[in-house]
């Protein structure tokens, strides 16, 4: 069987993952979707970018045959070419395990191992080595914008590797990142370490008869292709980290007091979890609250709400502010803006658009246009993204401090005045499960803002405007849900502090 370094970036995201790949029934798994896909084809297209610029070579060998990929690669490896693109490399367990390091066991069991490189590039650096005088390095091309741990772990794999089969070991790693001119050098003698007990952790999960405990950790999971097999366990099992708050570090100290249940939690003293590591007195507070909530089915106010003059009110104009973004791009492209007059029980949708990227600006200048023709009335939106976009879009093009200004100490973030004072019986604080909690729904069931993110580019590459009519559908629901979870905060707090009998 095969370990190689996919399996082991998946197992450092998700425990359950590499077990699930090699042992699972892959006719259960997700189709996937378009922005998984969009992703595979941008790392491909960055990766050719890089590559177009170096003369190297591949080792030609017939589909998944790793041995005669090995043997391409030892063949180019003794020329001594300068690049080699995606080499194969093999060692066996034994060779693996001989390594001086105390994470390994010498279980019969793992014979059956075999360990399988294949770093984007191998490039030739001066040194000894059973070729010559000369030694090679692995080098990884990654999208990410900093160089993760895992990226970093994955690098070590292949050096380590490589160390066995050139019998030298390299003296460093390389990883190129998308936001990087320079390539980033990785530290070895930190990472490898880490990195063999990560393998050894990795061999004996699949080794378990049945894989990782379920963990839902929705950022990490929406892409993954067993994610609906994982989620279905979880609401079956009313598994504890479908509870917002409850993070892994979180659910390994609740485990060791044993509160693995809704209830149980429910039913704790905040007391007994402040000063347990992941916690302090706000978050346990929260946490034995937010279990309450989803029991009981019923909001709540939190303990340490923020003071009632605090809360969001009812104002006689409104604006309700939502932006879409194509991130690869550093492109805002739409402002999409709501304004209800409660004063003549009328509201306008405004859908800023920019078909163009270099339409950017023209989009920022109209909707401070627009908001300045309502000077008193509150921004409303969801989570820090819109106030920290129109901020730097004022920097980037050279907007007068006096026109932003009084339009940011209007904003108001509706996300944060919420969670700082209820808890929901939701499974996530994202606004469409909040908004869905309340009734609301969207009119494109499948949209998303990371979907949106794949039209916009597929618009530009087809002119198809029935994408853009899809986008700026969804922009004007998600303006129009952050109404409705405005609309019901201001309701609730209305109705337990001023409705309430004395």
């Amino acid at each position: 069987m095969l370990i190689n370094a996919d399996l082991l970036l998946q197992y450092q995201r998700c425990k359950r993952r590499p077990f699930l790949d090699s042992h699972g029934d892959k006719n259960q798994r997700d189709t996937p979707n378009e922005l998984l896909l969009k992703l595979q084809q941008d790392k491909i297209a960055y990766q050719k970018s890089i590559l177009a610029n170096l003369s190297y070579h591949q080792p030609d060998y017939p589909r998944r045959d790793w041995e005669a990929g090995q043997a391409a690669t030892l063949e180019l490896m003794q020329r001594g070419v300068e690049y080699i693109r995606h080499g194969i490399l093999l060692v066996s367990y034994d060779d693996w395990a001989n390594i001086e390091s105390e994470n390994f066991s010498a279980s019969p069991h793992y014979q059956k191992y075999t360990l399988l490189s294949r770093p984007d590039l191998l490039v030739k650096q001066p040194g000894q080595s059973r070729f010559g005088d000369w030694i090679y390095v692995p080098a990884n091309l990654e999208m990410g914008k900093r160089p993760k741990q895992e990226y970093q772990v994955g690098v070590a794999y292949h050096a380590q590797i490589l160390a066995i089969v050139q019998e030298a070991a390299p003296p460093t790693g390389w990883l190129k990142l998308r936001t990087r001119d320079t390539t980033y050098a990785v530290d070895l003698l930190k990472w490898t370490p880490q990195m063999q007990l990560i393998v050894a952790e990795l061999i004996q999960a699949l080794e378990s008869p049945d894989g990782a405990e379920v963990f839902i950790s929705r950022q990490k999971c929406n892409l993954c292709h067993w994610y609906s097999q994982c989620y279905a366990i979880a609401q079956s099992e009313k598994h504890l980290s479908l509870l917002p708050g409850v993070t892994p570090v979180r659910y390994t100290q609740l485990q060791a007091l044993s509160l693995t249940t809704l209830e149980s939690l429910a039913s704790t003293s905040p007391t007994i979890l402040e000063n347990l590591p992941g916690f302090d007195t706000e978050v346990a507070h929260k946490l034995v609250v937010q279990a309450q909530s989803v029991l009981q089915s019923r909001p709540f106010i939190l303990p340490y709400p923020p003071p009632i003059e605090t809360i969001t009110f009812t104002a006689p104009i409104e604006i309700y502010f939502d932006i879409e973004a194509q991130p690869d791009l550093n492109l805002n492209y739409l402002l999409g803006v709501l304004v209800v007059n409660r004063q003549t029980n009328t509201e306008q949708f405004y859908s800023l658009l920019a078909e163009r990227p270099e339409d950017e600006e023209l989009v920022w200048r109209q909707f401070l246009d627009l908001v300045w023709q309502y000077p008193e009335a509150p921004i409303y939106h969801f989570c820090a993204y819109e106030f920290d976009t129109v901020k730097r879009l004022a920097k980037l093009y050279q907007t007068p401090y006096s026109s932003v200004r009084p339009v940011l100490n209007r904003f108001v973030d509706v996300y944060e005045q919420l969670i700082q004072s209820v808890a929901l019986p939701i499974e996530s604080y994202a606004l469409k499960a909040i908004a869905r909690w309340l009734g609301f729904e969207w009119r494109d069931k499948e949209a998303s803002g990371a979907k949106c993110i794949y039209w916009y580019d597929l618009w530009l590459e087809t002119g198809d405007r029935t994408l853009l009519e899809i986008i700026q559908r969804y922009n004007e629901d998600d303006c129009r849900a952050t109404r409705n979870v405005k609309d019901w905060l201001v309701q609730f707090f209305q109705e337990e502090y001023y409705l309430r009998p004395a």
